[in-house]
């Protein structure tokens, strides 16, 4: 569903120094800029369109009000070497994040394993766009995200909405191309259903509830008062799975960062998980990169079914249009530098042409 428009398209290069010049504008100071440049390109080249670019005008709008702190670093709750806790401040999400996978990454060569959480960050995009830090080393990572301020998806066979949609990604290096999985809790994401909403679109299934608890593919029903919410991935009929791993992705964000709904937060942010694993650490990289990738060769040789051309295995897709992207540019969807012009016209930095314009 990302439905870029294939016409326009821009050098990556281009889009990662004009965002950077956006925040470094919006007053953010040191790495951030180009970080969270970084950061939500790699989203839009991926194409997960919902999670890149588009969150940038929300975020330029979080640091002119306020709501995001543009300065400073983490502070450090607890670090026992093999685990750390960061107190976020509030501070870019993507820039956050990323500082906790390389950490993580570093550690990990001498622990084994290591795990890095944090509260109170703010929100931290794509979840995939982090995964090749750790798989382009042969390193396994794990990365968990949750808003304890916001609540969308309701327990599975209940009505009112507790959790967000809880998304979780996975690098798996093997001895191609890395496995990169990024799925959520939920059938489908918050930032989804925003965009079929302003677009007057409807979701391709019963993907929600309404308030009184019917299954409906109107995304509308999230923004009633009182409102719907997401159902948890396996739908109405199977969704006690996702209502799972919901519990899961809560426990490993909040509930070992020691901050989350408990604490009843009012700011859009994100607890998060982030876990490196050295296969050298345990039965060794060739053998580990030996089973990942017979593994992943044996799904992709696999007859497709009736309509299927072929069977991917996940992030396989994302990676063809990161490839291309790179040699062709970036198609973004359509609106996304349109949203960005009011930041820029604001903020005194010159958009970019797309290419042969």
């Amino acid at each position: 569903m990302s439905n870029t428009n294939s016409e326009i398209r821009y050098r990556v290069s281009d889009l990662i120094e004009y965002t950077t010049a956006l925040f470094t504008a919006a007053g953010t100071d040191g790495d951030k800029p180009a970080t969270i440049a970084a950061g939500l390109v790699e989203a839009d080249l991926l194409g997960h369109t919902t999670h890149g670019l588009q969150l940038a005008p929300t975020y330029l709008g979080e640091l002119e009000s306020g709501g995001m702190t543009s300065r400073g670093e983490p502070e450090v709750v607890a670090d026992r070497g093999a685990t750390v806790t960061w107190g976020g401040r509030r501070l870019p999400g993507v820039w956050l994040a990323t500082k906790a996978v390389d950490l993580a990454v570093e550690r990990a060569s001498t622990y084994g394993v290591a795990t890095v959480v944090i509260r109170q960050s703010h929100h931290i995009a794509c979840l995939a766009a982090f995964l090749q830090r750790a798989t382009d080393r042969g390193l396994m990572i794990t990365i968990a995200s949750s808003d304890p301020a916001v609540a969308s998806v309701a327990p599975f066979g209940g009505r009112k909405a507790v959790f967000t949609p809880d998304p979780f990604a996975v690098g798996i290096p093997t001895d191609g191309d890395p496995i990169l999985i990024d799925i959520s809790a939920s059938i489908t994401t918050n930032g989804m259903a925003g965009r079929l909403r302003r677009e007057g679109k409807k979701f391709p299934g019963q993907w929600a509830l309404d308030a009184s608890g019917t299954p409906t593919d109107d995304p509308n029903v999230l923004f009633t008062n009182p409102p719907g919410s997401l159902l948890p991935l396996g739908g109405a009929e199977y969704g006690h799975k996702g209502f799972g791993l919901a519990l899961m992705v809560e426990a490993l964000t909040q509930g070992l960062s020691g901050f989350g709904r408990a604490e009843a937060p009012t700011q859009w942010g994100a607890s998060v998980f982030v876990q490196v694993i050295d296969p050298s650490a345990f039965g060794g990289l060739d053998a580990f990169r030996r089973e990942t990738g017979w593994l992943a060769n044996a799904c992709r040789a696999n007859p497709p079914v009736p309509g299927v051309e072929a069977v991917r295995v996940p992030g396989q897709r994302g990676l063809a249009n990161k490839k291309r992207a790179l040699v062709e540019g970036v198609a973004l969807y359509p609106g996304i530098i349109d949203a960005l012009e009011p930041h820029a016209t604001r903020l005194r930095v010159t958009p970019p042409r797309p290419i042969g314009g």
